[in-house]
């Protein structure tokens, strides 16, 4: 009775119920402190439970989760896409056996598998300069949501904000420091906490806005119905995706996202002679290279970088 009852025991470790998924994956999102991400790996590990519960008593081990990278890898998804699937789960494997859910050592598997390779370099989607202009400067100002229109794409444009960081914006934020406007102590993405300077600019279209909607305190975007009038205390995410959506197609710019407005405001800001550490300092990126991936950067053959560099012969 002994030996059937801890190889049973034995079993439940390589096994996993829905029960035990469930539980597993809310260890992982407690301990995410970045919203994005949690959201993130949420829907990674949905997918992943929904794939693992369709084959009934599949082991959760190394082997499973090769199957379930050539299930992706089937779907034609990208390669960067297929990793942060696989990095999710990897966590749920690490939680489930830190929970005593799961075998360390099928746990360590898991961990020790390898990505998806990424061929090649995805391209991009940037504006130019005359572009990013003329997309902020299409909503009507005479009309309420078109000055909150044209203050919410300045900002993206301008300051490279995500979509949550203009959504959670305060009045109180905007402060004077060093004779110059910023958004003091914005907390980013990963809790990550910085100060980002506003052009003259863009300022002026959030003035706008403000003086329009008679707005004091609290959230600096409300959403605007079709009376022409505010109503609520917030905006959600969905509203700036749409306002993106709108005016690009607008002027004929396909498959444009709110982040492609920040991307684009690196690349502008890199053209306009600004230094890589302060646009990093303005993104709040923590590495330095995700910041060269957003202005991307390209090797220059013509008026090379090296061609004058002060040690070339005299005429």
């Amino acid at each position: 009775m002994k030996r059937k009852t801890k190889h049973r025991q034995t079993r439940l470790k390589t096994k996993l119920g829905l029960p035990d998924l469930e539980h597993a994956k809310l260890a992982v999102i407690v301990s995410l402190r970045s919203f994005e991400s949690q959201r993130s790996y949420r829907h990674s590990i949905d997918e992943f439970v929904t794939w693992y519960c369709s084959a009934p008593r599949l082991s959760f081990n190394k082997a499973v989760v090769l199957r379930y990278r050539l299930h992706l890898e089937e779907r034609h998804l990208a390669a960067g896409t297929i990793n942060v699937r696989l990095a999710a789960v990897r966590r749920l494997a690490y939680e489930a056996a830190d929970t005593g859910l799961l075998s360390p050592d099928l746990a360590a598997g898991i961990r020790r598998m390898k990505g998806a390779k990424k061929l090649g370099c995805r391209l991009g989607n940037w504006l130019t300069a005359e572009e990013a202009r003329t997309l902020w400067q299409l909503p009507d100002p005479t009309t309420l949501k078109g000055k909150r229109d044209r203050a919410i794409l300045a900002l993206l444009l301008g300051c490279g904000l995500r979509r949550r960081e203009l959504t959670e914006l305060t009045i109180d934020h905007f402060q004077r420091r060093e004779d110059h406007w910023a958004i003091v102590d914005l907390i980013g993405k990963g809790g990550h906490v910085r100060t980002i300077p506003v052009p003259s600019w863009v300022k002026g279209t959030v003035d706008d806005w403000l003086a329009a909607s008679k707005i004091v305190n609290g959230r600096l975007f409300r959403c605007v119905c079709r009376m022409g009038t505010i109503w609520g205390t917030e905006m959600t995410e969905k509203v700036v995706w749409h306002v993106v959506k709108q005016y690009a197609g607008k002027v004929g710019i396909l498959k444009l996202a709110p982040h492609d407005l920040r991307r684009s405001c690196a690349r502008l800001c890199h053209g306009a002679g600004g230094e890589l550490e302060q646009i990093q300092f303005l993104l709040g990126h923590v590495s330095v290279q995700t910041t060269e991936k957003y202005l991307g950067c390209k090797q220059r053959l013509r008026e090379a970088v090296n061609d004058k560099i002060g040690i070339e012969p005299g005429p």
